[in-house]
């Protein structure tokens, strides 16, 4: 995973910031004096792995140029409650109308890195790599895989564009295909983009048996029982790489990773992690 750029970074927050300030920030601009200035210091609340920390001080600088950014933590960093991440110096009121946009970069990503690194924790040891899924807020997926490789975890395809995955849904619109969807599909893959991996998600082991005969690269187990994916894992090896999916949580990652796949992806890294509790605390 790329880092990501400064100018995607300044995109997001000023596209974050319009929607949240409008057409002025009534409080702060009714209550706080122009030249006051302040510092905020922001803290982990609880164990975190950061993530999301450049679009804080972009937030921050993107409304004064005069806000000092110091930085204690770097993305892809743990931190213990009690831990500073950031500490922002300058014009009072740039600091308090920056403030919920910054937290939620910080807080939604890092709680992203976090569950990842979670998952990451609880295979180690097993060759297998945790993957991100397409399961990704709208306008967010490039943040939101790059918190996932922040955590550890490895990013599976960014889009329908880079990898050729052949699901149930275009099997089922297949269903008739001769010599089998599995062949057909994967012949025309072939065929339409040479350069690309092929994969195939099978929930049988008839289908296993077409998808391997077919010459997929990488074999989705989807929704086996621990078993069926240590057979299906023998069958593959040497001839394609295995993924397992669905139902994967952190209590079942273990026993999935020791069936011997290659990879285990998750949805619930993106669509179900929680946003990490992190504050800006005021100095006076």
């Amino acid at each position: 995973m790329e880092s990501l750029s400064p100018d995607e970074v300044l995109r997001a927050v000023r596209d974050a910031l319009a929607e949240d300030i409008g057409t002025g920030d009534v409080t702060t601009l009714a209550t706080v004096p122009q030249d006051h200035t302040a510092s905020a210091l922001m803290v982990a609340r609880e164990p975190l792995v950061l993530a999301g920390i450049d679009f804080a001080f972009t937030a921050f600088r993107e409304l004064s140029t005069d806000v000092s950014i110091a930085l204690y933590k770097k993305d892809g960093e743990k931190a213990s409650p009690g831990e500073p991440l950031l500490k922002a110096s300058g014009p009072a009121r740039a600091l308090l109308s920056a403030e919920r946009v910054a937290l939620n970069f910080v807080q939604r990503l890092s709680g992203i890195a976090t569950l990842t690194s979670r998952f990451v924790d609880a295979v180690q040891g097993t060759g297998a790599r945790i993957l991100d899924t397409r399961k990704t807020t709208p306008g967010w997926r490039r943040f939101e895989k790059y918190a996932v490789a922040c955590g550890g975890g490895t990013n599976h395809r960014f889009g329908l564009y880079d990898l050729v995955l052949i699901k149930d849904n275009h099997l089922a619109a297949l269903r008739s295909a001769l010599p089998d969807p599995i062949r057909t599909a994967v012949g025309r893959a072939r065929e339409s983009y040479p350069k690309l991996k092929v994969e195939v998600e099978v929930d049988t082991h008839e289908q296993l048996d077409s998808a391997l005969d077919a010459g997929a690269d990488i074999i989705l187990l989807d929704n086996m029982t621990p078993e069926q994916m240590r057979h299906a894992v023998k069958k593959c090896r040497g001839r394609a790489l295995t993924e397992a999916s669905g139902g994967v949580t952190l209590e079942k990652v273990r026993a999935i990773a020791e069936t011997g796949v290659d990879y285990i992806s998750s949805g619930a890294l993106t669509h179900s992690a929680r946003a990490m509790d992190i504050a800006l605390d005021f100095q006076a």
